[in-house]
Formats: structure tokens, sequence, C-alpha cells
């Protein structure tokens, strides 16, 4: 039917409500992180409005980069009181076609256009999945578990299936696994195998790079072309019983398991 919203049963009114995890309302944080907690923008981006002076604490003027402040205190950004946003987490099975940018100049569909109904708070995606890549992608306003699951130190597992324009040899897969030289470096997946071996255009691949545009670069410098590529697993998230386009709010174990690190 025309009025049929594959996500109406993910309304606002079912939003999860997190809860905060040893949250101490008297303990000191920096600045930065308090802007980037309420959803403003991210750490780097406070720092720079930081040192502009558009930021105020109790009225005075914040102008140092290493200022802390408590939940008490009045924070303004531009004159606006800022305050901390509940925090929201969404996992959304990106289509094909769509871009991973908040606003997009070629006014092309992007990840917020599809979940704009899940939430009042700003929320921001967690990494980047090419135009054409589909698949798992997690967008929240937690600047917090954002940094540590794109941080080189924390890279996190993600699993790929991958359909090329030929079948990829054993010898190039071996090559994948043992290492392949970039532009920036050398690259290996931690597995890699045929999904069925009848098929040998379509393969699955475990790595835990968070460099640009990876999987593409691994496979053309072997002389394929990747014909669709998925992301079916990012750090313990899968997309399981999501359609292409749609959305859901994480459950609170699966925070919880994000926080604590529990995921690969």
């Amino acid at each position: 039917t025309a009025d049929y919203d594959p996500n109406a049963k993910y309304s606002k009114k079912k939003q999860i409500e997190y809860k905060s995890l040893f949250v101490d309302p008297n303990e000191p944080i920096r600045l930065n992180k308090y802007l980037a907690n309420a959803g403003i923008c991210s750490r780097r981006e406070a720092d720079e409005y930081i040192t502009t002076g558009v930021v105020t604490v109790n009225g005075e003027v914040a102008k140092e980069l290493g200022t802390k402040v408590k939940r008490s205190d009045v924070v303004k950004f531009h004159d606006e009181i800022v305050n901390i946003e509940r925090k929201t987490y969404i996992l959304l099975n990106k289509p094909k076609d769509c871009v991973t940018t908040s606003e997009d100049p070629q006014a092309r569909l992007t990840v917020m256009d599809l979940i704009k109904d899940a939430c009042n708070e700003r929320v921001y995606p967690v990494g980047r999945l090419d135009r054409n890549t589909t698949g798992v992608l997690l967008l929240t306003n937690d600047g917090d578990l954002a940094s540590k699951l794109t941080h080189p130190q924390y890279l996190k597992k993600k699993i790929y299936l991958v359909h090329t324009d030929k079948n990829v040899t054993k010898h190039d897969m071996e090559q994948i696994t043992s290492g392949i030289q970039l532009e920036d470096g050398e690259i290996h997946a931690d597995e890699i195998s045929y999904i069925d071996e009848t098929k040998r255009n379509q393969i699955g691949i475990e790595i835990h790079s968070g460099k640009n545009r990876i999987i593409r670069r691994i496979f053309e410098s072997l002389g394929y072309k990747i014909i669709k590529l998925d992301r079916v697993f990012f750090a313990g998230l899968t997309k399981k019983g999501l359609q292409r386009g749609e959305w859901r709010y994480l459950t609170e174990k699966e925070v919880s398991f994000l926080k604590m690190g529990s995921f690969e």
C-alpha cells in the first residue's frame, strides 16, 4: 500500500533510553568531550571552536583547550545553551546509491535521509561505506564510542561479502592473507574464503583495517573489479532481520558490549 512504512515499527515512541554507564555528575570532563557528547561536533572541531572564542562556561569565554567542566556548569555555544543529549545508537542496513555523509552538495540520497524519523538527536555515521557499498552501518551521537570503534589502536573486526567480475584464484586469495603492498603500506586479510566452491567470484573476507576503500583497493590491485560489496559484520553487529534501507535501535546489551570492548 502507498502508506506502508517499513520503519513504522521503529517510531520515535519506541526509542530506547540507554542507561548511562557509571556517570558521576560531579566528575569534571574536558570541554571538547562535553561538546562532542552533546552532538555539537567532533572533539577536534570542538577544539577549533574553543580557540575562536564561541564557547562560554558560566558566562566566561573558554579559550583554554584543556578546560574542564561539570554537568552543573552552564555551557553555551554561539550563545545557545548546550545540554548533553541522551545517547542514541542506530543500526542501518545501508542500500546502494546512498552516501555516508550528513549532507550531500549533489543532493544524492544520504544515510541521514533514511533515518530522519529515528530521533531528534544529531547522530552521525561511525566510519564510512562507499556510495555503492551496502550493509552494516552504525550511527550515534556518542562521540566516545565512535572514537573507540574507529581508532587504529582498537581496530574492530569487519566481514564483507565480495562479488568480483571474474573468478578469484586460490593463489590471489593466499596473497591477500599473506599481505599485499598498496600505496599506503602493506595490508593483509585475517581470513578469506569462497562463499560457495562452485561460484569462485563470491568471496567472504574478514579484516580489521579501517583504511579508506581498503577492500576495493585490495582486489583492484590484483586485477579484479568489484561488482557488489556488502558489509555483513562490524564490531559484533550484524544486519540480521533488516531489509536494505531499514534500521533499528541497538539493544541495551549491544551498547554495553560495544562500550566494554567485548566485541572483536
